[in-house]
C-alpha cells in the first residue's frame, strides 16, 4: 500500500518536469511545449484519480 502512495506522489514529479520542459522549449519547438504540457496535464489528472481510487480503497477495508 506504501508503493501505491509512493507512485501518486510520483506523478506531482513529472508535472514539475514537464512543465520545466515546456517552459525551456517554449521559443525553441512549440509543438514540443505543447506537448509537454498536454503530460503535465495527463499527470495532474493521474495524481488525483489515483488519490481517489486510494482512498476508496481504504474505506473499503474499514467496513
Amino acid at each position: 500500500m506504501k508503493l501505491l502512495q509512493f507512485l501518486q506522489y510520483a506523478y506531482l514529479f513529472f508535472v514539475v518536469l514537464f512543465l520545466y520542459d515546456a517552459i525551456s522549449n517554449w521559443n525553441i519547438d512549440r509543438n514540443r511545449s505543447y506537448m509537454s504540457l498536454f503530460f503535465a496535464a495527463l499527470a495532474i489528472f493521474m495524481f488525483f484519480f489515483r488519490k481517489k481510487f486510494r482512498k476508496r480503497f481504504e474505506d473499503r477495508g474499514k467496513l
